[in-house]
């Protein structure tokens, strides 16, 4: 969802610089960062941004870059001599006749309508322009998007496919775990002097071994890579669902913990967890 554009388009002798980036947000959430854009014009321009965009926080800015001579402040000629002659005429005869007329104009220029503000509003015509060069940042915004989209799709399948190929790794010690396990059973029994029925005692080993048993954690963890996967490739905007994706990923890897029972195994769901937190990260940036 992070991204920059920009586009610029000339109003008269002004240059207008359109800007607009957008971070992260699960939502359409979008600021006009300006007031150039005419009120009637700013629903149909949230919409178009909306479209395009889909989702995320969007910024709009729109700053000006005056020609020279084209200040957006002009001296009224009219009120400023009306303003020096009428104080021209008050303080005739008196000891402020013969101030410098430098500071007697400074502060005329600090009256009311001396200085003019320019309309800065835009004709149809200037607004075609001026809509056109949002547009073509906002496609800007998009594209930068879809060029980062490229390298964060190959990061997260690379995450995924460590996950899966940890799952080989947990497989190494399963073997080793039940038999440590019985062996624990057996040294206290021992260490307590117990003498128990064999056949219960299997059925108890079986029993609490089967409680231990990771292959169905294992089974779905491998099916929600490949649907991770799948997602990624078939939707067109997979962000949402991948964080679904990943919340039942991060449910099976925990369960392995919880069932290991052994150092090795916990090294790998470590490891497993460590990808997953970053895919989460990642996800977050996807569409």
């Amino acid at each position: 969802m992070t991204g920059y554009g920009k586009a610029q388009c000339l109003l008269g002798p002004d240059k207008y610089l359109v800007e607009i980036r957008s971070v992260n947000g699960k939502n359409a959430d979008i600021t006009f960062k300006t007031q150039i854009i005419p009120r009637q014009h700013e629903v149909e321009v949230r919409k178009y941004i909306t479209d395009r965009l889909n989702r995320g926080n969007i910024d709009l800015f729109i700053t000006v870059e005056r020609a020279e001579g084209s200040a957006t402040k002009t001296i009224s000629r009219a009120a400023l001599l009306s303003y020096y002659d009428q104080l021209g005429k008050a303080v005739e005869g008196t000891t402020l006749a013969c101030c410098d007329p430098d500071a007697m104009l400074q502060a005329i220029m600090r009256l009311p309508d001396v200085l003019e503000t320019r309309s800065t509003e835009l004709s149809d015509a200037e607004w075609e322009k001026l809509e056109a060069a949002i547009r073509e940042a906002v496609a800007d915004l998009d594209a930068f998007r879809k060029k980062e989209g490229v390298s964060l799709e190959r990061d997260i399948l690379s995450q995924v496919d460590k996950i899966e190929s940890y799952i080989p790794e947990v497989e190494r010690y399963e073997r080793e775990r039940i038999t440590a396990v019985r062996e624990r059973i057996g040294a206290r029994l021992k260490e307590i002097a117990a003498q128990p029925d064999a056949n219960r005692l299997e059925q108890e080993m079986i029993f609490w071994l089967e409680k231990l048993d990771i292959n169905e954690e294992k089974v779905r963890l491998r099916q929600h890579c490949r649907y991770f996967r799948e997602t990624v490739e078939s939707e067109p905007l997979p962000g949402r669902k991948l964080g679904f994706i990943a919340q039942e990923m991060g449910r099976e890897i925990n369960t392995l913990g919880s069932k290991a029972n052994h150092a090795e195994i916990q090294k790998w769901v470590v490891k497993m967890k460590d990808e997953l937190e970053k895919i989460k990260e990642q996800s977050l940036n996807i569409l």
